[in-house]
């Protein structure tokens, strides 16, 4: 058996494999994050720690057999995060920025008076805005913290730090490595003379290895914590992001993924890093040798969904209670009222702000054209069509960058709606899949490179074998061309709320 984790924003899945891939049950533990104050999202790594023993002994509960046959250990983990230790391997702050906390903008703006921001986006890939960043963030620490920043030894990423406590190893791959700020994508390696300017020295982090690379085994208070023996493997695992590509088999040149959360965005893997100063896709070293997954993405996604269920659809909510269904199958039943194109309404997703790729930073959401005719499954739709609309315009920028291959995979909580699906395969004009590993794709990322790393398996085309499509929505071309011409006039709207 294998055991995989995945640290998110939200919380921690933790999951058992057969050895053929194959999930056996799956555990999910929320642990929050705070916002002291404006820009600070912030968590504490021993809620990390607390959620995965609580989520383990679960599952060993409810599968003591396959408990007894674990075998090796993989993770996948949120990134841009880091946790500083001292020499004892105490973490030395208990409220951990994570990859959204944006305080180092004073920073990332001295930083950038010895560099040039376009250079040093071509050599990291760094797309997101560069005070998520953990280069920066350490420059926060040292400088409004300088005394306990002295008794710094090491900084680990989130999967990371969970290796540690799982092994007591210091240890990185080059996935995560890769949003650190200062890893250069070709040469592989942390880049010199980014950490000089920032004051960082080198030595505090970890070595890159490849994310099959073994690490140790349980130590003996971790064997003890989890229900497991010391004989249990651990290996590096890999950054959220390729963790996902890789779980949504996006393991060959071009092949192409969306993930539909409360946030999304759109994954391109291949064999070279896509970097353009105008589109500025952020890019990961992928978990597979010598690739990288290249991103465009939106804030709010499936958050914008959640907003209008809160807000103007809280009927839904009201009926769903009553009769146990789920407020966003009401949601899409009213949406199916509305004919394509939402009777003109347009929504703009951007409530959380533009991301990197958009022309507009300053663009706030908004409805349009709306009058006293519109109901609410005009609305409804509208939501919908938005945020597909956006992130059709995120694949078109992705497009002109590469050539795409395979169909357009979504995994995520948006996923689960055929109605939704069939809009973007409309949308975009192209079939989209759903697989059969639905949200469990960075999890399974990681569970396969522990039977790579494990020798298991002997590469990961296994993967093929445990993932399949399960449903492949067509997309009608007739309208295709209705939502080709809606779509201008989403981006004239567009237009005109950013300024332009």
């Amino acid at each position: 058996m294998l055991l995989s984790f995945d640290l998110g924003t939200g919380g921690v899945k933790i999951c058992i494999c057969e050895d053929s891939g194959v999930l056996i049950d799956k555990e999910f533990v929320a642990y929050n994050t705070t916002f002291p104050e404006a820009r600070f999202h912030v968590q504490n790594p021993n809620d990390w720690w607390a959620a995965i023993i609580k989520g383990s002994r679960s599952l060993a509960e409810r599968n003591k057999e396959a408990w007894k046959n674990i075998f090796a250990i993989a993770g996948s983990g949120q990134s841009l995060t880091v946790i500083p230790l001292d020499n004892e391997g105490t973490v030395l702050f208990d409220d951990i920025p994570i990859w959204s906390d944006t305080r180092s903008v004073e920073q990332a703006k001295r930083f950038f008076l010895s560099i040039d921001i376009d250079e040093w986006y071509k050599n990291t890939g760094n797309g997101f805005s560069p005070e998520c960043y953990s280069i920066f963030k350490l420059m926060w620490y040292k400088e409004n913290y300088p005394d306990r920043f002295d008794r710094v030894t090491m900084v680990l990423g989130s999967k990371d730090y969970i290796n540690y406590r799982l092994t007591g190893r210091y240890a990185t791959d080059h996935s995560y490595a890769s949003g650190f700020g200062a890893y250069s994508l070709k040469e592989r390696n942390y880049i010199g003379d980014y950490l000089s300017i920032a004051g960082i020295s080198r030595w505090i982090l970890p070595d890159p290895v490849r994310s099959t690379e073994y690490i140790g085994n349980l130590c003996n208070e971790a064997a003890a914590e989890l229900a497991l023996t010391q004989c249990v493997r651990v290996y590096c695992g890999g950054v959220d992001n390729s963790c996902m590509a890789l779980g949504a088999l996006n393991i060959g040149e071009g092949r192409h993924y969306m993930s539909l959360g409360s946030s999304a965005w759109i994954a391109i893997s291949s064999t070279t890093f896509l970097v353009d100063t105008t589109i500025r896709p952020f890019v990961f070293s992928h978990v597979l040798p010598d690739m990288y997954t290249s991103a465009t993405s939106i804030f709010s996604a499936g958050s914008s969904l959640r907003w209008f269920r809160d807000t103007m659809a809280e009927v839904t909510v009201i009926t769903g209670a009553h009769s146990d269904i789920d407020p966003y199958v009401l949601i899409d039943e009213a949406a199916k009222a509305s004919p394509v194109g939402s009777r003109n309404v347009i929504f703009n997703p951007t409530l959380a702000g533009s991301p990197a790729a958009s022309e507009y930073p300053h663009m706030k959401g908004a409805f349009l054209h709306l009058d006293l005719s519109i109901s609410f499954p005009d609305i409804a739709r509208a939501v919908l069509e938005g945020i597909a609309f956006e992130l059709f315009d995120m694949h078109q920028k992705l497009q002109k960058l590469t050539k795409l291959s395979g169909n357009l995979v979504i995994v995520g909580g948006g996923s689960k709606s055929d109605f939704w699906m069939q809009m973007f395969a409309d949308v975009f004009g192209i079939p989209v899949s759903r697989l059969n590993i639905d949200q469990d794709a960075a999890a399974l990322g990681a569970a396969a490179i522990a039977a790579v790393g494990s020798g298991l398996w002997n590469n990961f085309d296994r993967l093929s074998t445990v993932i399949r499509e399960i449903k492949i929505f067509m997309p009608d071309l007739y309208i295709h061309q209705m939502y080709q011409s809606y779509f201008e006039t989403y981006l004239d709207a567009r237009r005109k709320l950013g300024g332009v």
